[in-house]
C-alpha cells in the first residue's frame, strides 16, 4: 500500500502522524493510509472556529491595512476571503454543507463578471490566476457542478495564449502593475506572446481539481508546457526568477515545485517523465533524516506547521505518481 515510500530516503509518515496537529494527522490517515476518518470533526477545532468568528454577515473577511492606491477595500476583502476560504477548505476539510462556506462562496461569486471571470483583485483587468485560484477552492468545496463554475472554465479556455498556457493579459501588452489602479479599460491579451508558467500552474490547479476538466485535452496541453518550464525562469516579471520554484506557500497560492507536482499528479502524469523525475529527485536529495524537509516559505506565520502541510502535499504527490505509473 505504501510502496511509494521506497522512493524516499526516510519515512515521513511517522513525524507527520506524531506532529500533534489533529488536522494534519487526519489527512495523513485519510489521504496516505486510506483510513476512514471523520473529517467534519475538524470543523470544531479551535483554529477553525477562530477563523469563522471573524467572518462578516455577508460571508466576507476584512483585509487589514488596505492600500486604496492599489485597490478598493472591497477588492482587498475579496483577497482576504479567498485566503480564509482556502485555509478552511484545505486545512480543515470544510465544504458547502457548512453555512460559513456557503456564505463565503456566494460572496466570491458576487465578483464574477458577465464574461465568467472573477474581477476586482486586479481592478478591472483580467486575472486568470486569481479567477482559477478561487475556482479551484470552490470546486473542492462542492461547487463543481454549479453553472457559474462552468462559466469560469469556459472563460479560462477562451483566454488561453496560442502556446496553450495562460498569462496575465495586461502583462502581454507590456503594462505594469500600476495599471490595476490607473486604467479603467480592460486590456485584452496579446495571445501570440508566450504564456507564464506562474499563471499556467495556478490555472491548472482549477482544472486538476475538477473531475471532468482534469481529463480535457486543453488541460494536458497546458500541463505539458508547465512540465517543460520546471526550474526555468518565467517570461514575465512577476516571480520571474528560477528560484521561485523553491519558494513555497500553503494553502497553495503561486506556482512552485510542490503545487506543480500536486497538479501534475492529479492530471495523471507519470514520474517517468524526465522533468518530473528531476523535480521529485529534488525532494529525495533534500529530505532530512527526520523524514521531513526544511522549506523556504514566503507567506504565513507558523512556519513549523506550514512545513508539515507542505510535507504532506509532497507525500500525496509521490503517492499519486506511483499509482499513475502502476496503472499506466
Amino acid at each position: 500500500m505504501n510502496r511509494w515510500l521506497g522512493d524516499l530516503k526516510y519515512d515521513p509518515l511517522a513525524p507527520l502522524l506524531e506532529c500533534g496537529n489533529a488536522a494534519i494527522q487526519t489527512f495523513v490517515r485519510c489521504d496516505l493510509l486510506d483510513q476512514v476518518v471523520a473529517v467534519k470533526d475538524l470543523w470544531q477545532l479551535a483554529e477553525a472556529q477562530k477563523i469563522l468568528q471573524k467572518q462578516k454577515p455577508d460571508g466576507s473577511w476584512i483585509y487589514p491595512s488596505a492600500k486604496d492606491t492599489v485597490r478598493t477595500q472591497e477588492n482587498y476583502n475579496q483577497i482576504e476571503t479567498y485566503r480564509n476560504f482556502g485555509v478552511l477548505v484545505e486545512e480543515f476539510g470544510f465544504n458547502k454543507e457548512h453555512p460559513a462556506i456557503a456564505k463565503a462562496a456566494e460572496y466570491l461569486f458576487s465578483f464574477q463578471s458577465t464574461k465568467g471571470d472573477f474581477r476586482g483583485i486586479y481592478g478591472n483587468q483580467y486575472s486568470p490566476n486569481y479567477s482559477a485560484g478561487i475556482t479551484e477552492l470552490l470546486v473542492k468545496a462542492g461547487y463543481g457542478n454549479d453553472a457559474r463554475i462552468e462559466r469560469v472554465f469556459e472563460w479560462l479556455l477562451s483566454i488561453r495564449q496560442e502556446d496553450a498556457g495562460w498569462a496575465i493579459p495586461f502583462r502581454t501588452r507590456n503594462r505594469n502593475l500600476d495599471v490595476i489602479a490607473k486604467c479603467s479599460e480592460t486590456i485584452e491579451p496579446d495571445k501570440s506572446k508566450p504564456s507564464s508558467h506562474m499563471v499556467t500552474g495556478v490555472v491548472l490547479r482549477a482544472f486538476a481539481a475538477h473531475p471532468t476538466y482534469r481529463k480535457s485535452k486543453e488541460a494536458h496541453q497546458a500541463a505539458n508546457l508547465l512540465v517543460s518550464r520546471i526550474f526555468n525562469k518565467d517570461h514575465y516579471p512577476d516571480r520571474a526568477g528560477a528560484e521561485y520554484w523553491l519558494r513555497f506557500v500553503f494553502p497553495f497560492w503561486f506556482t512552485d515545485l510542490i503545487s506543480a507536482l500536486d497538479t501534475l499528479s492529479l492530471l495523471g502524469f507519470s514520474a517517468q517523465n524526465p522533468q518530473i523525475t528531476k523535480a521529485l529527485q529534488w525532494f529525495v536529495k533534500n529530505q532530512r533524516k527526520t523524514g521531513l524537509w526544511q522549506f523556504k516559505i514566503t507567506k504565513g506565520r507558523n512556519r513549523d506547521i506550514l512545513e508539515l502541510w507542505l510535507a504532506l502535499a509532497v507525500c500525496k504527490a509521490f503517492r499519486r505518481f506511483y499509482t499513475n505509473h502502476a496503472s499506466a
